[in-house]
């Protein structure tokens, strides 16, 4: 049933577009798929290898600016900026992984979260590439109907899902493991710390740059402010994750709408939209204190609460 589940839900979500949602749900359906690829990208470095990154926001900016400037310098269409980002961020996360890995701990973090601050001031200093704080727009949009960016997006969760799982059930995946348990004690087993944790790093920022380079073709716009965004990207892609569950394979997925759902609920409200981070940051504690280990983890707290509940 296991192998059977993802294949029935993802067949369930094909159906959606098929009876008749409104724009505006397509859109909210497209978002949750989007940040459950995010999720799943952040929890195979820092949920299944143990490096907490405070910077996907770099990679996903990486990946949707490859698309904005091939479409904007070189005239070609931004969906192959799909394809690209995967050998840009690569790159990429080479040099970032070569800097930053040498770190542990809150260092790395740290390190990280530099890297997406450092990325955003040279997107908005490097006009002559990235247009500024002008941004880049998509001016000949290939659908204006949202069922095909679905389809997309949805293909694209179907492939990071398999292959996250693939890599976690494998040799390669209980490296990863080891290394976030015991660092040292896996480097005393003979492990190369340093390069699988590179892999790690460069599966999780391929991940996340084919999500920016789809949301260049969806939005049609990036700026820096939006796709290198510390608040809205790299932490919400830790809460994704938080919420949802870590190291969990479905973590991700209902983390995502959990976290869209919210923040749309949120922003309809009059007064309370430009105070979302702020019920982000409650929710956040809660979920450390009730369930630290997410929704769908094992929470050994939240069942003794339980079992209280039905005592009483």
């Amino acid at each position: 049933m296991n192998k059977v589940l993802p294949l029935i839900i993802a067949g369930i979500l094909a159906v959606l577009p098929l009876i008749g949602l409104s724009s505006y749900w397509m859109h909210i359906l497209i978002l949750v798929i989007m940040w459950s690829v995010i999720g799943m990208a952040w929890n195979l470095l820092g949920g299944y290898c143990g490096q907490v990154s405070f910077g996907h926001a770099a990679f996903f900016g990486v990946g949707a600016y490859t698309a904005g400037i091939l479409y904007n310098k070189a005239g070609i269409s931004a969906w192959w900026g799909l394809p690209v980002s995967i050998v840009v961020v690569v790159l990429f996360a080479l040099v970032i992984g070569y800097i930053c890995l040498r770190l542990k701990g809150p260092f790395f973090a740290l390190g990280t979260l530099a890297t997406g601050v450092i990325l955003r001031v040279t997107a908005e200093n490097l006009t002559t590439l990235t247009e500024g704080d002008l941004g880049i727009m998509i001016r000949e949009r290939t659908w204006i109907d949202k069922t095909w960016y679905f389809y997309i997006i949805l293909l694209l969760a179907v492939v990071s899902f398999f292959t996250v799982k693939k890599v976690i059930e494998s040799k390669l995946g209980y490296y990863f493991v080891a290394i976030r348990e015991d660092q040292d004690a896996a480097e005393s087993l003979g492990i190369n710390t340093t390069f699988y944790k590179t892999v790690a790093l460069s599966l999780s920022a391929v991940l996340t740059g084919l999500a920016g380079a789809f949301y260049t073709n969806y939005m049609g716009y990036i700026d820096p402010k939006i796709v290198f965004a510390l608040h809205d990207i790299s932490i919400v892609a830790i809460m994704v994750v938080m919420v949802g569950g870590v190291a969990t394979f479905w973590g991700p997925f209902v983390g995502a709408i959990i976290m869209v759902f919210l923040a749309e609920l949120i922003r309809s409200i009059p007064r309370l939209g430009a105070a979302h981070h702020t019920f982000f940051g409650i929710l956040l504690i809660v979920i450390i204190i009730y369930l630290p280990n997410g929704i769908t983890g094992d929470n050994p707290k939240l069942k003794r609460l339980l079992r209280i509940g039905k005592t009483t």
